[in-house]
């Protein structure tokens, strides 16, 4: 498999050190690269998940990828992209957040024995800072730092740059340097906002060891208005499911822009170019299906979440978009609905021999008061499981979805979840 060929079929290629050089040695066998995340929160985004995809690319051509936690780097902060410095984060917080990525990383990059998993914090933790300033700053001038975009937009700034983060690259170099020197690593992939210190590191390589390595970056994903793509309502869109849910990430990709899908497609998926072309061919003879994104939803949400979490976050789409009847979907949908929209438990018992739909709606809180309950029952406008509730029904056991669930909507678009509960034996 070419995998440079893939690469930029998919349009992953912005930059490279020497793409001849690097294709010859890529086509001469195995090579050893990686691809770093700083612990900066306790969840990657969508904009790492590009990277180890590419790392997974790699892998799955035969080559060896090593996935870097940054929790030497995390502790002083990247100033490529911001405005400002970085708020430092504590080594408990930072120790947290790594072993939390950690985990991401895993779970997208597969077979545990197809790549390495390695933390920077490991050999930069009891370096001196006069080794450092022998080893490292020795070989690198000022003047190189200098010209860094990312060092001259935050000079130009109101802020400026501390030492802290202008000393980032050069640990970053460092990370490559010690991974050349130990595992024999020959080249560094990155987003084209990580260029300059990726070939920092590069260049410490030649003036250490004498040694010619490589470098990679692909273009930052921008919407079609020019914004920085990866973000829902200013929010990242994380790959934990604890800040983003498994439900909530697919929605993310159901809703990408119809122009979009195609690339969207080759960048987030490990679907064959032939079945991406298929596919956005079919998204584009009938947009308004919303194929395509389906197809990509599924796809991506199976990478991070799994497919079982793909299935049920599909299924309460269905459910919340009226295309699945409630009593159709899965346990699992359901669950996924339960999760996503206000929730509010009930007493099996208080559904044995039926409930008044006023008290349902209340406890529901889909009204504030019994007399508003009344009102709205009275105008039906409250349906549970997807047909209307009347003002005489009784819902009971029998309407249970599931043996558990009720689902009740207020209007079009006001989703309420009652759980029936058994009381804890005593």
């Amino acid at each position: 498999m070419d995998v440079l060929a893939d690469l930029d079929a998919r349009g992953l290629i912005h930059d490279t050190t020497d793409r001849e050089a690097l294709a010859a040695r890529l086509a001469a066998g195995p090579v050893t690269l990686y691809y770093g995340c700083d612990p900066t929160a306790d969840s990657l985004h969508i904009g790492n998940l590009i990277g180890l995809l590419v790392l997974r690319r790699f892998a799955d051509a035969g080559h060896r990828p090593i996935a870097l936690a940054g929790g030497a780097t995390g502790m002083v902060g990247d100033p490529g992209g911001r405005s400002s410095e970085r708020n430092l984060l504590d080594e408990a917080t930072l120790r947290a957040n790594a072993a939390a990525i950690k985990e991401q990383i895993t779970r997208v990059l597969g077979d545990p024995d197809a790549y390495e998993l390695v933390d920077n914090l490991d050999w930069t933790r009891d370096l001196t800072l006069l080794e450092f300033l022998r080893e490292v700053g020795k070989h690198v001038t000022v003047n190189q730092m200098m010209a860094r975009e990312s060092v001259k937009a935050r000079l130009a700034s109101e802020h400026g740059i501390s030492f802290t983060e202008f000393s980032y690259m050069l640990l970053q170099g460092n990370d490559y340097r010690i991974l050349y020197e130990s595992r024999g690593c020959e080249l560094q992939i990155g987003g084209s906002d990580q260029w300059g210190n990726i070939v920092q590191g590069v260049d410490l390589i030649r003036r250490t060891n004498g040694a010619a390595v490589h470098a990679l970056s692909w273009p930052l994903l921008l919407a079609p208005d020019g914004t920085k793509l990866g973000k829902t309502a200013g929010a990242s869109v994380w790959l934990s499911g604890e800040r983003t849910s498994a439900y909530e990430f697919f929605q993310h990709w159901m809703r990408a822009d119809d122009r979009q899908v195609g690339e969207l497609l080759a960048k987030f998926t490990l679907l064959p170019m032939a079945e991406v072309a298929a596919v956005t061919a079919e998204h584009e003879a009938a947009p308004e299906e919303r194929q395509g994104q389906r197809r990509l939803a599924h796809e991506v949400t199976s990478l991070v979440h799994g497919t079982e979490a793909a299935a049920a976050a599909a299924g309460a789409s269905g459910v919340l978009f009226g295309e699945v009847a409630p009593r159709a979907a899965s346990a699992d949908a359901l669950g996924a609905v339960a999760a996503n929209v206000p929730a509010h438990e009930l007493a099996l018992s208080a559904l044995e021999a039926g409930i008044d739909p006023v008290e349902l709606a209340v406890v529901a809180e889909l009204a504030a008061s019994k007399s508003e309950a009344r009102r709205l029952l009275a105008q039906r406008g409250v349906s549970l499981n997807g047909r209307v509730l009347e003002a005489d029904d009784r819902p009971s056991t029998a309407d249970l979805l599931h043996g558990r669930y009720l689902l009740l909507r207020r209007g079009k678009a006001t989703w309420r979840m009652v759980v029936a509960i058994s009381p804890a034996p005593s």
